[in-house]
């Protein structure tokens, strides 16, 4: 399937911070007090990436767990808070170590894009507590790149500017 099918059909829109196409599909009724206030206990959403969109470096200030469900391997990058960083490829190529979920704790850095060459890729992603988009920080290449220089150019190519605080209605 196209790019074009997979939207029409599953029904998503460009994500209006983040990059790629999303829909939510999931937003569970029970809530839980945060420290940020109350949030729905956990949230879930179909997102796509096709060549030239790309998940921007952002934050979380709940866990997400990703989900691979069709096309081409995707890398994640990953920035920890200790300093460290871990690269990883979602896919269906098990054997090859690729992984079909993956998480992302609270708090880390993180953005995805398609391996060289790769024309879709449809994943799912689940954030528990949910996500809200006053919880989500989009990250700048000069402040990543500063604190992780060994990734400055996988951070290069998954920024698009400065630091900012999500403050959208919609969302995952």
């Amino acid at each position: 399937m196209t790019p074009d099918e997979i939207k029409i059909i599953l029904k998503l829109a460009p994500h209006p911070v983040e990059g790629g196409f999303f829909r939510r599909t999931y937003t569970s009724a029970l809530t839980v007090e945060t420290e940020r206030g109350a949030r729905a206990a956990g949230t879930a959403i179909y997102y796509l990436l096709e060549p030239g969109t790309f998940s921007e470096m952002h934050r979380l200030a709940s866990d997400e767990i990703f989900h691979f469900y069709l096309g081409d391997p995707v890398e994640m990058l990953q920035l920890h808070p200790d300093g460290s960083s871990a690269v990883f490829t979602l896919g269906q190529g098990l054997s090859e170590g690729q992984q079909v979920q993956l998480t992302v704790p609270a708090g880390v850095w993180q953005g995805t894009r398609l391996l060289a060459g790769g024309k879709v890729a449809l994943l799912g992603c689940t954030v528990t507590p949910g996500f809200e988009f006053a919880d989500y920080l989009s990250g700048s290449y000069e402040d990543l790149a500063a604190r992780w220089p060994a990734e400055a150019e996988r951070i290069r190519s998954l920024t698009r500017g400065s630091l900012t605080r999500g403050s959208l209605t919609h969302g995952r």
